[in-house]
């Protein structure tokens, strides 16, 4: 493999709803963020159009490495308490995951994390107590990793968004000195993603059945619309104000959060004091809004700056704009978040 002689990085994070991709002085800071492109939707189809903008054509098999996050739509994350003295049982962590979760170890990637500081526990010589099981099948990564490559990206770390996120999120906690648990969602299409975050960890993880698509009939009925197609392209639209009828479009999923604060707030006697939306559909700021009304909770206000700065990183002049972008959440989470050691950033 032959390296280049160019220093620049690249970070990219692919969700539902967007692909962003960033070129920045290098892949560990101190770094300074020197261009930002955004693609809506498409996810990993995307990405080609998206690389292409932040770094030009691309040379001859040159590849320029990237640190690249995901996010598999049978991503799984989910908070447990293991008995630290089965942990270095041989079945004990696959038993966990099919009795407590229904999971398939077998045709499944993961990694156990600590769910106060997210460090990576190795079951065979930590006795681990509290733990967040992060993965998803294999076939999601290596897919995932063949159409990285063949877009010319060469994945020196490949995650999912999700698990950065969460620790960029209880990075932002600490620094804001927030004093009660926060609701963060990754509100998908057909399930969302529910977390309880505060400064010392991850407190619940969990999905929930109900997307944006379980609002579909509800909007064509309210508007009565010919079929659920048309109510879904006008809710995508950004043409219309769904403010009004909000509230009856997430009854299902507002039940499914109040179940899961509910619970939580019985077991620890704390309470949810603050929401934030890292995933949700573009145009639709009306949702997080409606949701922080019906919960009684106020919405987190997210401004990155302060702590991408204490993580030394920062923006050079005119890549961004007066506020954040909220879907840049992802990407800038894998840049506070890395770990890599330096290395040469294209390869052929």
């Amino acid at each position: 493999m032959i390296f280049s002689g160019k220093t620049s990085g690249y970070f990219v994070e692919i969700n539902e709803y967007s692909s962003v991709v960033a070129r920045t002085s290098s892949l560990t800071a101190p770094m300074v963020i020197e261009k930002v492109e955004e693609v809506s939707g498409r996810g990993l189809s995307a990405i080609g159009e998206v690389i292409y903008k932040v770094a030009g054509p691309r040379r001859g098999g040159t590849f320029r490495h990237a640190v690249c996050g995901i996010s598999p739509e049978r991503r799984f994350i989910r908070r447990a308490t293991l008995d630290p003295k089965r942990t270095k049982e041989a079945a004990y962590l696959e038993d966990v995951l099919v009795t407590q979760f229904r999971a398939e170890p077998e045709k499944m990637t993961f990694a156990i994390l600590s769910a106060f500081d997210g460090s990576v526990i190795d079951h065979q010589s930590a006795a681990a107590k509290e733990v967040v099981f992060c993965g998803s099948y294999a076939e999601d990564f290596a897919q995932a990793q063949q159409t990285l490559l063949a877009a010319g990206i060469f994945p020196e770390r490949l995650e999912i968004s999700s698990v950065s996120m969460l620790g960029a999120m209880q990075g932002l906690l600490v620094l804001q000195d927030a004093k009660t648990p926060t609701l963060v969602l990754e509100i998908g299409r057909e399930t969302t993603n529910c977390f309880i975050v505060n400064g010392g960890g991850v407190d619940l993880a969990r999905p929930i059945p109900h997307g944006i698509n379980s609002m579909i009939p509800i909007a064509q009925k309210e508007l009565g619309l010919r079929d659920e197609e048309a109510a879904a392209k006008l809710l995508f639209s950004n043409t219309f104000d769904f403010t009004g009828m909000g509230p009856n479009l997430v009854k299902r999923l507002l039940k499914e959060l109040q179940s899961s604060i509910g619970f939580f707030e019985v077991q620890t006697g704390q309470s949810i004091g603050l929401l934030y939306c890292s995933v949700q559909p573009p145009g639709l700021s009306w949702l997080s809004a409606t949701l922080a009304g019906a919960l009684g909770v106020t919405q987190l206000q997210w401004d990155p700056r302060p702590w991408l700065e204490k993580a030394g990183i920062k923006f050079a002049a005119g890549v961004c704009p007066d506020s954040v972008p909220g879907s840049w959440f992802g990407l800038l989470s894998l840049m506070a978040n890395n770990q890599l050691s330096s290395a040469p950033h294209e390869a052929k």
